[in-house]
């Protein structure tokens, strides 16, 4: 797997040069413009990614932090150093409402407004007046055509949105920096079509420029399971929270608590806050004993809150992308109290006036999920809690909620998870390859480390392993190349 993925990377450093910058001052000037002065954590990360800029190897990096923890400020100010140096910059999510989220961010930042410019124009502090764009698939097909001929003629500077900004008809003028937020929602194909996007633009120029890459991820990740996984990357974590991060309460109420719950919530609405409940299904099972989203829904309709009934919203992945982006858009812009969601909801919504989330059968999430869920709330000035719902769970799963109610550490917790429950259901069917790796602990870091070194060492004296001895390992990896990795991603 090491081979595979050190690989991999020399490949996306091999296919041609990025731009080398070293001139920060555009970057510098707004970070000192903005309210509030980046943590050491943030300065340390913003430190190694100056480090890769300044190369021509192109920057392939994982930046990874909790929610709220201020990727996108250092993000925006690598940004704006390639845009300072005649460079587009692009900002690539995985769902369109944070596509939109992102892009409010962006403008505000830039430009000290609360709502972004009709025009899209800001004028930035050393650099001057600059576009920034948001395309996705909804975009409208008038400003779909406008954004694509600003985004090919370099009239387009910083460019925020979904897929849609690597489909057929996309082309970019001189593409330094490709960010990709929540990275464990897209794949190798997603990051190299990004890279192919900016070869072309360079190519239509007789050039081989290669766009730089930071990924990022609010998902903890176990470093060992980052050296694996991941490997493809280089590693910076933001560990440190921004001071007056306002702190979630997180208690486990028994059958006989839940209670509790609900009339927190009851108190919470009527101040004019706002709740989520998360269940685990979508619909009522036989075979599984756990609360079902569209059944909740319509008991605090019903029975729980009947006098809200109207200010209920469900969310499940069942409904059409374009209805799913309404109700989340609805929750943000409050016209709803309470919105009764599956795990859809783990990323892409920021509610700062939710105060309340209760996680129905909490015992059936693992702590990393628990943990985005929570990340939900506690986002604005209020105190915020979140209570954990379990009707009848194993003492393993107790223990999974006790540590949920004493650390707040995503990392610690994302520790914890791999060592309760295994690398296989940490990260779900999608990473269903890692049980079959054949080491010795996906907890040694020390060991993958040195197969890390290992596998540079080899590929360094034989990058093609076409040595006589090496030809069973070349075989061996593209064999697992197509498995496990490919399952992986």
């Amino acid at each position: 797997v090491q081979m595979g993925v050190q690989a991999r990377k020399r490949d996306w450093q091999a296919a041609g040069q990025a731009p080398a910058i070293d001139d920060h001052a555009a970057a510098d000037a707004f970070l000192a413009s903005l309210p509030f002065a980046l943590t050491a954590a943030q300065q340390r990360v913003l430190g190694d990614v100056r480090h890769d800029l300044a190369r021509t190897v192109p920057m392939s990096r994982l930046l990874e932090g909790d929610v709220g923890s201020g990727k996108t400020a250092v993000a925006l100010a690598a940004m704006l150093t390639l845009v300072a140096q005649g460079y587009q910059a692009v900002l690539m999510a995985p769902t369109e409402v944070l596509a939109e989220q992102h892009y409010r961010t962006v403008c505000r930042l830039l430009s000290g407004e609360p709502e972004p410019p009709i025009t899209g124009l800001v004028t930035v502090p050393g650099i001057g007046q600059i576009r920034v764009v948001l395309l996705t698939g909804s975009t409208l097909a008038k400003q779909r055509r406008a954004a694509v001929d600003a985004i090919r003629h370099g009239g387009a500077h910083l460019l925020v949105g979904t897929h849609a900004l690597i489909q057929e008809g996309v082309d970019y003028h001189r593409l330094g920096l490709a960010v990709v937020d929540e990275q464990h929602r897209f794949g190798v194909m997603q990051r190299g079509e990004l890279r192919r996007k900016g070869a072309e633009s360079a190519a239509s120029r007789g050039g081989t420029l290669v766009p730089h890459l930071l990924a990022m991820s609010a998902t903890p990740i176990p470093r060992s399971l980052a050296l694996t996984v991941y490997g493809d990357l280089d590693l910076s974590v933001i560990d440190e929270m921004p001071p007056g991060r306002t702190p979630i309460e997180t208690k486990y109420l028994t059958p006989i608590q839940r209670r509790e719950a609900f009339v927190e919530m009851r108190a919470e609405v009527a101040a004019g806050r706002q709740a989520f409940v998360i269940c685990p299904l979508v619909e009522g099972s036989d075979t599984v004993q756990s609360r079902a989203a569209t059944e909740e829904y319509e008991r605090l309709r019903t029975e729980e809150f009947p006098e809200l009934a109207d200010r209920i919203l469900l969310l499940h992945g069942r409904l059409a992308a374009k209805e799913k982006d309404r109700v989340m858009r609805a929750f943000a812009a409050r016209e709803a109290d309470i919105l009764v969601s599956t795990a859809v909801v783990e990323v892409g919504i920021d509610v700062p006036n939710a105060t309340i989330m209760v996680i129905e059968g909490a015992d059936r999430f693992g702590l990393a999920q628990l943990h985005q869920f929570r990340g939900r709330v506690g986002r604005g000035e209020h105190a915020s809690r979140c209570y954990l719902l379990a009707d009848d769970p194993t003492p393993e799963a107790e223990e999974r909620l006790s540590i949920m109610e004493r650390t707040r550490d995503g990392f610690e917790l994302a520790e914890a998870d791999l060592q309760l429950r295994g690398p296989g259901d940490l990260f779900g069917t999608a990473q269903s390859g890692a049980p079959t790796l054949r080491v010795a602990s996906l907890l040694d870091v020390t060991l993958i480390d040195a197969a890390r070194r290992e596998a540079e060492t080899l590929l360094d004296e034989d990058p093609a392993l076409a040595a006589p001895d090496h030809r069973a390992l070349r075989y061996a990896i593209a064999e697992r190349a197509a498995s496990v990795v490919g399952e992986m991603h």
